[in-house]
């Protein structure tokens, strides 16, 4: 037996050929396709919301689900193309806004302060520092023995630095090394010569630490 689908969109009918009896044989048989739609293909409707129709696996992946896709890429391949021209112009030179002001470069005089110019402002700022920060009365009454270590000891394009020792003295009666630089520039803002200094036994935030060496050149 063979089997031949039909569609319902199609009607069909089945031609066999007998033999000459009466209850014979068929001889052979033919299918017969009309070429009008059967009565099952009138009751169809179109493939929408309410259809009885259901949409093709093609048009459910077809164009209309990978355009958005397309898009992005379009507008990624827009995008790269628009940097890709940014990249390639001129640099241009800096605006106003962008510009330095005040910063002239590493063009130094080298005039820094001899080192006794530097002893009142240690005097000054080492007392404050004891009885505004460590409840201490120690002051220091005088120095001795000043003299200077090394002046502008590294290269010549770094700022100017005049490296001093002395021994202070100190209302507990006792003296201690004072290791202490002038700094060309160093002041407020930028002006005038700044000092930094360290008495050794008393750097009790370490600031200096070991025993004022990094005060020293």
């Amino acid at each position: 037996m063979i089997r031949i689908p039909v569609t319902p969109l199609m009607a069909g009918s089945l031609r066999c050929l007998r033999g000459g009896e009466k209850n014979g044989r068929p001889l052979g048989c033919d299918v017969v396709i009309n070429s009008w739609p059967s009565v099952a293909a009138l009751h169809l409707t179109s493939p929408d919301l309410r259809g009885t129709v259901l949409p093709s696996q093609d048009q459910l992946s077809g164009l209309p689900m990978r355009a958005p896709f397309l898009k992005s890429l379009r507008f990624a391949a827009v995008l790269g193309l628009m940097f890709g021209a940014l990249s390639l112009g001129e640099a241009k030179a800096a605006n106003p806004l962008e510009l330095n002001f005040w910063l002239s470069g590493p063009r130094y005089d080298g005039a820094v302060a001899d080192c006794d110019k530097a002893l009142p402002t240690i005097a000054t700022q080492f007392w404050e520092k004891e009885s505004s920060f460590w409840n201490s009365p120690l002051k220091i009454t005088g120095f001795a023995a000043v003299h200077e270590v090394a002046f502008r000891p590294w290269a010549s394009d770094n700022i100017p630095r005049r490296y001093c020792t002395a021994d202070a003295m100190l209302t507990d009666g006792k003296v201690r090394k004072v290791h202490f630089s002038l700094v060309e520039d160093g002041g407020f803002a930028g002006y005038g010569n700044g000092v930094e200094w360290c008495v050794v036994g008393l750097d009790r935030n370490w600031a200096y630490n070991p025993s004022c060496r990094a005060a020293k050149p």
